[in-house]
């Protein structure tokens, strides 16, 4: 028997998986057009410009582009337009992730039980999980819960409550098909991110680092009417705060939409965090193989909220770029979309040829799934990959592809470190994971401010 403090037997999995990027991609330079468009140059613009060279972010997605009228005004858009923009840019995308998901579950949309959405780039009522609902043709009576206040992590904290949700009816012995749903519109904060930069000269790179995405998945409590064959199994999650961080990390409501809260020590706090966060999850989670039982063992989706996050959690875990390498291949091509990248990413990370990128050649069975947000909550989970699905080919992820401020007084948090351990980083010395040019170095350090 399981003791109290463990998982056992849940019979909880993910059977479906959605991701949808808008059709815009936006290079670095997009950001320095509207600098110079309605700043004078300044030495905080000067930083915040240089760090955008070196983010590791070679495209971010967008709904828009540094042309589109609501960038373009006299003022920063207000919240009422941000909203606006919101609801007719940015609910498609989440209708389309959640087509996905459900489409590859195998069910009808009348099986969905419950449907737990989140958002921190956008705040109305009723709330955008509504109109979702309402665009997906959900006519009958499904529980729903909005998640606000949680951030970056509000992806893998919609599946922790969906797991919570699941096991109620579980225990009722009732089938729960729960829809969880995520949005994020960044892009369009980009003027309120550059006039901080003006007013305060502060060091603020949010216009640097976001991006806009929806995502979604179906998880399922396995009892009922058949489904297709699970993606993942949800074996155990983690969930804490770590104490007297509140204000190191946070998104703040405005007039002109959402100021990013963002301290010098967050990727500290963060890859700190991740060693006994990963203990306390191993230790919940019965019956892993022998051979699973170092962070090294494991595939990991994490969120990649910063690239210094990401290099961060390498040193701190012993693990390599390979071992996130859909983290990094979404924050290179896509950003960071905040709460829809980490559903994003496991996505990714059950493709082809993220599988020929696997460390050694062999893909893990068994993946830890990670998330920072604010306060400073830690979101973690494990995972067990069917394998069997592991070539499963998903649709294009924006209209496209055919497959394919945060406030920061110091440099760490984009980071000016080589790119080194990036699978299939560009520029590199020789084959993927060896090391960027000394010049690419050097040019980064002459360019960024080491404060």
């Amino acid at each position: 028997m399981a003791s109290p403090n463990t998982f056992g037997e849940l019979g909880l999995s993910v059977v479906g998986l959605g991701a949808q990027y808008p059709p815009n991609l936006l290079k670095p330079n997009e950001v320095n057009k509207l600098a110079a468009k309605f700043h004078p140059d300044s030495p905080a613009m000067q930083k915040v410009l240089s760090i955008n060279k070196f983010t590791g972010i070679d495209t971010r997605s967008s709904v828009g582009t540094s042309d589109h009228v609501l960038v373009n005004q006299p003022e920063p858009p207000s919240i009422a337009e941000l909203h606006k923009t919101f609801m007719s840019d940015g609910v498609p995308l989440a209708i389309e992730a959640s087509r996905k998901a459900i489409a590859e579950a195998g069910i009808d949309i009348s099986q969905i039980t419950h449907i737990v959405s989140t958002t921190c780039t956008d705040s109305a009522n009723p709330g955008f999980d509504h109109f979702v609902a309402k665009g997906l043709g959900v006519t009958h009576q499904v529980e729903k819960v909005l998640l606000h206040g949680v951030g970056c992590a509000g992806g893998l904290a919609t599946l922790r409550t969906a797991a919570n949700l699941a096991l109620g009816h579980s225990m009722r012995r009732k089938p729960a098909r729960v829809l969880c749903v995520t949005l994020e519109v960044s892009t369009t904060m980009v003027r309120s991110e550059l006039s901080s930069i003006h007013e305060l000269q502060e060091t603020r790179i949010g216009a640097c680092l976001f991006s806009d995405c929806a995502s979604a998945v179906v998880l399922s409590n396995g009892i009922g009417p058949p489904t297709a064959e699970p993606v993942y199994e949800l074996l155990g999650w983690e969930h804490k705060i770590l104490p007297n961080t509140e204000s190191d990390l946070g998104f703040d409501v405005d007039p002109v939409g959402w100021k990013v809260v963002l301290s010098a020590r967050v990727p500290k706090l963060a890859t700190e965090a991740l060693k006994p966060s990963f203990d306390e999850l191993l230790e919940s989670v019965p019956g892993l193989p022998a051979e699973y039982q170092e962070a090294h063992d494991f595939d990991w989706a994490m969120h990649p909220g910063g690239l210094t996050i990401l290099t961060g959690a390498e040193k701190a875990m012993g693990i390599s770029g390979e071992h996130m390498r859909a983290s990094y291949d979404r924050y290179m091509n896509h950003g960071n979309s905040s709460s829809a990248t980490i559903f994003s990413v496991m996505d990714r990370l059950r493709s082809k040829d993220m599988d020929a990128l696997a460390p050694g050649g062999r893909v893990r069975d068994y993946v830890v799934g990670c998330a920072f947000g604010p306060g400073i909550a830690v979101e973690m989970c494990m995972l067990k990959r069917n394998t069997g699905r592991r070539g499963t080919q998903t649709p294009p992820e924006t209209d496209s592809e055919a497959s394919r401020s945060e406030v920061d007084e110091e440099v760490d948090w984009a980071s000016v470190e080589s790119r080194e351990s990036i699978p299939g980083t560009p520029n590199t010395q020789g084959e993927k994971g060896q090391t960027l040019n000394d010049s690419f170095i050097n040019e980064a350090l002459a360019n960024v401010e080491l404060d």
